[in-house]
């Protein structure tokens, strides 16, 4: 309290008075006709708990009709802080008769001064702001928290005002002057690094939109959603001395990791841990680690084929089962929450059948000693293992190529045989190995051969024309034939010898056709289906045909349509000229429904190489013609990152992958529109 201050008794102009602050009202001529915001009274009493009531308030007594004092005083010169107290009691900070220190001013006009205090004072500049701010945080030590609490605005309000005093001083006189927008401002915050800062602003063109200005100072770092971020994890990196750069202004989904040779380093470090585990616990010859898949590796991979579980598994495993129904008959039809030890006793159980189920696939043992693992990253940011590759130098040698003679054929364990197989005696023969002396059929009399080469040959021949004929007629073994001649040429290792039809599957390779195709959803998805079948296929060939005849139906078909599926094509090459097979592929995609939008979006890889009109009208297309506007002034690129965030979720696709729609979905549509109506 000030010396000279006196409690309210002789009312005189000029003095300061201590007044009850439920004797205090607003001034009817008080020139501030918008209300106070709420934030702005709750930043004031703030304010006044921290650090006192700084400015006095302005009152003149209130009067009655008569022109008597009524006991009441109009607050002219500080309504909003009257208010805030009002706050302060309503918090039962102080009480309603709490003294607040007022001057009497009965000479000036209410509205006048009023008006006054709020038209020639000039506000803080919001640089001024910032940076005060931040010297609070670093001379006093105080948290966002703490400042939070003494200026009545949020942490997240103070962590802003303190990211954005932490700007380059060259940046925010630029700010001061004029030449920056906040919002620009509110950008470059993003990183602390001043020399990027300054770097980035040099470099910026006429175009100095604010997601410009983020993308330029990040784009050498690694965005959280990245699979190495999410493989590797924020504590992970932060705790290797990575920083993580946070967006105080917008929505970052997880910020940005800075230092992205850093998260490379960790990301192998974590998948050799994985590699090292694998390679103990199995005993492989080699195990190699990657961040992307190393495709062109040239290796042949085996795959576990399906062995017996020993007797204790399959008892163990039958028990599991059985204590897993009965559990889950129990509480099927519970409407609560499942306890804690019967939640733990679901996940025992089914650890335990997951467990045995994996031991009913091996790989064979010399597989192991001669074979390797692949570690890599998966696309959904997980650990991807990838087993039984078998360098060329481990492979088993292959038996040395039989020596010609002069006669065109060949010799094999000391037998001369043509290029047929037959067996080559004395005599002369043609360019091919065959014989050409008569006798034939009598020297193999002679032999002790029951039937000569040539003879055996044409009997197979009329063989071969009734099996044709025969196939023909039954379609179900004609599939199963088709499927094993399909399977042992995709599945073994020179399975072209082993079945009897005249079919060769061929599989082109995609990625030399787009890159990065193979580290995909999709990519991944069919080689977890191939690496399924291969896992069941027999150890050896020669049981192929068994296995697949006793497959059901249903399985036979899953089996043929993989096979088959593996041989489509329906790349486009700009020398080929094969309109019929690219109009087949249409149809087929339209037979089987294909949704391409599931399968690709418009990214940068894509709108960067086609042309600006190209990218407007795929916005204008899928948003319409408004959103094409907003960034048919940007340069290429700029365009191409606009657009890729417009289009994302749209479904839009490029005319090139639109499918259309196959007849019997259009009348399932139909039906359904004509049921919902009926409802």
């Amino acid at each position: 309290m000030t010396t000279n201050a006196k409690t309210v008794s002789v009312i005189e102009n000029g003095e300061t008075v201590f007044i009850p602050l439920n004797k205090l009202k607003k001034h009817p001529k008080n020139a501030r006709k918008t209300p106070h915001s709420e934030a702005s009274i709750e930043a004031k009493a703030a304010s006044i708990a921290a650090k006192g009531m700084l400015q006095n308030l302005v009152v003149e007594p209130e009067r009655d009709g008569e022109g008597e004092p009524t006991g009441f005083y109009l607050v002219s010169i500080g309504e909003g802080r009257r208010l805030a107290q009002l706050l302060r009691v309503k918090r039962k900070e102080i009480k309603k008769t709490e003294p607040i220190r007022c001057i009497i001013d009965t000479a000036n006009d209410p509205a006048e001064i009023s008006l006054d205090e709020n038209v020639t004072r000039e506000d803080l500049s919001p640089a001024d702001q910032f940076e005060r701010f931040r010297e609070l945080a670093e001379s006093r030590g105080w948290s966002a928290e703490e400042i939070a609490a003494r200026f009545g605005v949020t942490p997240h309000v103070v962590k802003q005002r303190l990211r954005l005093g932490a700007v380059s001083p060259k940046l925010m006189q630029v700010y001061r002057d004029g030449e920056l927008t906040l919002d620009q401002l509110m950008a470059f915050a993003i990183t602390e690094d001043h020399a990027r800062q300054e770097q980035v602003y040099e470099n910026l063109s006429y175009n100095r939109e604010p997601w410009i200005i983020r993308r330029d100072l990040t784009k050498t770092n690694v965005v959280a959603a990245d699979r190495r971020a999410v493989f590797v994890g924020p504590e992970a990196y932060t705790q290797a001395g990575g920083v993580i750069i946070r967006d105080l202004f917008t929505e970052d989904r997880g910020g940005f990791y800075e230092d992205a040779a850093l998260l490379d380093r960790i990301v192998i470090e974590k998948l050799e841990r994985i590699a090292a585990e694998v390679q103990e616990a199995e005993g492989w010859k080699w195990v190699s680690v990657h961040i992307d898949y190393p495709h062109a590796h040239g290796m042949r991979r085996t795959y576990p084929h399906p062995v017996e579980i020993s007797e204790e598994d399959a008892v163990a495993y039958d028990a599991a089962q059985e204590n897993l129904e009965r559990l889950s008959a129990e509480w099927e039809d519970s409407d609560v929450d499942l306890p804690p030890e019967v939640d733990a006793r679901f996940a025992e159980l089914e650890a335990e059948i997951e467990r045995i189920d994996g031991k009913r696939h091996a790989y064979e043992a010399d597989e192991i000693v001669r074979g390797g693992v692949f570690v890599v990253l998966g696309h959904d940011g997980a650990a991807r293992i990838e087993r039984g590759f078998i360098r060329p130098e481990d492979e088993a040698p292959e038996p040395e190529e039989p020596e010609a003679d002069e006669n065109g054929g060949t010799v094999i364990d000391g037998v001369r045989v043509n290029a047929d197989g037959e067996v080559m005696g004395e005599g002369e023969y043609d360019e091919d190995g065959h014989h050409v002396s008569a006798l034939e059929d009598e020297e193999a009399e002679e032999d002790g051969k029951p039937l000569s080469d040539s003879l055996i040959r044409d009997l197979t021949a009329h063989c071969t024309l009734a099996l044709r004929l025969a196939l023909g007629e039954q379609p179900d073994m004609a599939l199963i034939a088709v499927t094993h001649t399909l399977a042992a040429q995709t599945f073994y290792r020179g399975g072209g010898d082993a079945h009897c039809l005249d079919i060769r599957p061929t599989s082109g390779h995609l990625a030399s056709h787009a890159d990065g195709i193979e580290d995909t959803a999709a990519a991944k998805a069919l080689e977890d289906r191939h690496a399924g079948w291969a896992a069941d296929m027999p150890r050896d060939v020669a049981d192929l045909w068994g296995f697949i005849s006793g497959l059901d139906h249903a399985s036979v078909m899953a089996l043929f349509a993989h096979c088959a599926s593996l041989t489509v094509n329906a790349v486009k090459q700009p020398w080929e000229r094969k309109p019929c097979a690219h109009e087949t592929a249409e149809k087929l995609a339209t037979a089987v429904a294909l949704d391409m939008a599931a399968h690709w979006t418009p990214t940068r890889a894509y709108l960067g190489r086609v042309t600006k009109a190209h990218i407007l009208a795929a916005v204008r297309e899928a948003l319409g013609d408004v959103a094409a506007e907003q960034i048919a002034g940007k340069k290429k690129q700029e365009m191409a990152e606009a657009a890729e965030q417009l289009l994302a979720g749209t479904g839009w696709l490029p005319p090139v992958l639109r499918i259309a729609r196959p007849a019997w979905a259009d009348a399932e549509q139909e039906a359904e529109t004509i049921l919902q109506a009926a409802e």
